[in-house]
């Protein structure tokens, strides 16, 4: 009782002081229960694994957005599939999409217009859903350790679920991408960096970088641009990363955009060749956009500021949540910086 006292007051506390989704994450973190153990399928290798997740499902007709459940030894959660209209094909990139806090996977899908450029550009996009028994909020835990290492947690299952559509979509494995908005984003870079083998590359829409985040109480922190010294030490090399931000982010502030720059340089890439642009969207938003090469010439980071725009995902449409109309496209910028990058 003591407990629950204690977390009630301190979300009382959070409202007070305007921050309303940090309230709730903090009553979600503290009243979770227990996760009971499940219990483990025999292991099979990931070939027969794929063999068998083909055999079940059929190939989604092209157009199709259904939304489906996958369940395997590190959870079961739903998700929506988009195939791109046209001729079935096969050996299709696939993009995942993680929504953020409060979102739905269909939200998301409709704000961020992925489905008209996978259309365009010939995709299969996946949105998986977090669970609100998971987290309240429909917030990807990423700040807690199971969350943020290889064969465990949400990296895992999120994983697993890639390449079971792998598999029964026909995608290609050799061109698979990942991509999130602000929980969404900070997960999408942890399992990126988790499983450089089965990703290409990263978006993060409005994100934190990894780091040394452990728990919650630092992660708000982090999100409010407090606490949070440079790191040091060497980092493994990120996959080649996008990140949005915007300049006016009251739930995340933009300066953790700088940190996926520090992880950069902490993997001892080499000389880094960097460039600066500035340009205006066609609906009059400022936005200053940064590329870090190689000396090889390869783009190891790109970094847009969007000026004047909040926690919102830029260039998206209107009637969903968490989005900026006025700001440049970052969905199909995205894109095009992901079929961009090989292996």
């Amino acid at each position: 009782m003591a407990d629950l006292f204690k977390t009630l007051s301190k979300a009382a506390g959070l409202v007070r002081k305007g921050r309303p989704m940090s309230a709730l994450i903090a009553v979600q973190d503290g009243l979770k229960p227990p996760t009971p153990k499940r219990s483990r399928s025999p292991k099979t290798t990931r070939r027969t694994s794929a063999k068998a997740a083909a055999a079940r499902h059929p190939r989604p007709a092209p157009g199709t957005f259904g939304a489906h459940e996958f369940d395997c030894a590190h959870g079961t959660i739903h998700f929506r599939l988009y195939t791109p209209r046209g001729p079935k094909r096969r050996n299709l990139p696939l993009v995942v999409m993680l929504h953020g806090c409060s979102q739905t996977a269909l939200d998301f899908a409709i704000g961020t217009g992925m489905n008209a450029l996978a259309d365009e550009l010939g995709c299969l996009v996946l949105y998986p859903q977090q669970s609100q028994r998971a987290n309240l909020a429909r917030c990807w835990n990423w700040h807690r350790p199971k969350n943020q290492a290889r064969g465990e947690g949400e990296p895992a299952l999120i994983a697993a679920l890639t390449r079971h559509v792998l598999a029964f979509a026909a995608g290609n494995p050799k061109r698979v991408f990942i991509a999130g908005i602000s929980a969404g984003g900070s997960a999408a870079a942890i399992i990126g960096a988790a499983y450089p083998d089965l990703f290409t590359a990263v978006g993060v829409h409005s994100g934190v970088a990894r780091g040394t985040i452990r728990t919650l109480p630092s992660a708000l922190a982090a999100m409010r641009g407090e606490g949070r010294a440079r790191s040091t030490g060497r980092a493994t090399r990120p996959l080649p990363t996008i990140i949005f931000h915007g300049d006016e982010d009251r739930v995340v502030h933009p300066s953790n955009a700088a940190g996926f720059l520090n992880t950069l340089e902490r993997s001892q890439p080499g000389p880094l060749v960097s460039r600066t642009y500035y340009g205006k969207s066609g609906k009059g938003r400022d936005f200053t956009r940064k590329l870090y090469r190689s000396s090889g010439g390869n783009i190891l980071l790109e970094d847009w500021t969007i000026h004047g725009s909040g926690h919102e995902w830029s260039g998206g449409r209107a009637f969903a949540s968490y989005t900026d109309p006025l700001g440049p496209d970052a969905s199909r910028e995205m894109m095009r910086f992901f079929l961009s990058q090989r292996r």
